[in-house]
């Protein structure tokens, strides 16, 4: 059992955790400090022991604005596409920190690992890929406790990450992170601050029995 002190430390990190663009410190991370936070996401529970995720670090400054250039024109086709309103919200929202984190991480999904019989998998397919998004989470919550900042970059064509990386079919990029030392973490989640959308308060997230059903002693 830990006592409260680690406890406590892991309650913060979690609330701490930021989805960081603009805060990256313009510095690389330290190898050791990379192994670590990587080996905490490869320690990621994982359907029937599989492991179907791979990490392919990005450091070299020319394919990082190689990288950069094509999320600004993904970006760009997004902003073009929402009413006005929504865009002039949208427009002060910096999306990514791709060259300035000096670090990219690409994780990548393989449905095949494992072979054909799969335990755990057998009616939940989804579950391989949902083992692979938790070393994401692994990874960010290790990297938000070792003073680095994590950017998940989601504007991008999937058929244009998997051949910068060299990722062949049936195996898939599901994440480019932006990781690297930061200036500070935001108390307040950047979607929040700019006004784009608010979070849900726990209340409304949770149920009892069923997804309609009060708590019964309510």
């Amino acid at each position: 059992m830990f006592g409260t002190e680690a406890r406590d430390a892991l309650y913060d990190i979690i609330r701490m955790r930021r989805d960081v663009r603009a805060e990256f410190a313009g510095e690389k991370v330290d190898d050791d400090v990379l192994w670590r936070v990587l080996a905490a996401a490869h320690h990621a529970p994982s359907v029937g022991n599989t492991q179907p995720w791979d990490f392919v670090v990005v450091q070299d400054e020319q394919r990082l604005k190689e990288f950069a250039e094509h999320v600004a024109g993904c970006r760009q086709a997004f902003a073009d596409s929402l009413p006005e309103d929504r865009k002039r919200t949208f427009d002060p929202i910096k999306i990514e920190g791709i060259v300035e984190s000096r670090t990219g991480i690409v994780v990548t999904y393989d449905p095949e690992r494992g072979g054909r019989h799969i335990l755990g998998r057998h009616t939940i397919d989804e579950s391989g890929l949902f083992s692979a998004v938790l070393a994401i989470q692994n990874l960010w919550l290790a990297a938000t406790a070792e003073g680095l900042g994590v950017g998940w970059v989601s504007f991008y064509e999937e058929d244009f990450l998997a051949d910068f990386v060299g990722v062949q079919a049936p195996t898939r990029p599901i994440a480019w992170l932006c990781v690297g030392p930061v200036t500070r973490l935001q108390e307040i989640p950047d979607l929040e601050r700019f006004g784009w959308r608010t979070g849900r308060p726990l209340e409304e997230a949770v149920h009892w029995d069923a997804i309609s059903a009060p708590r019964h002693d309510a």
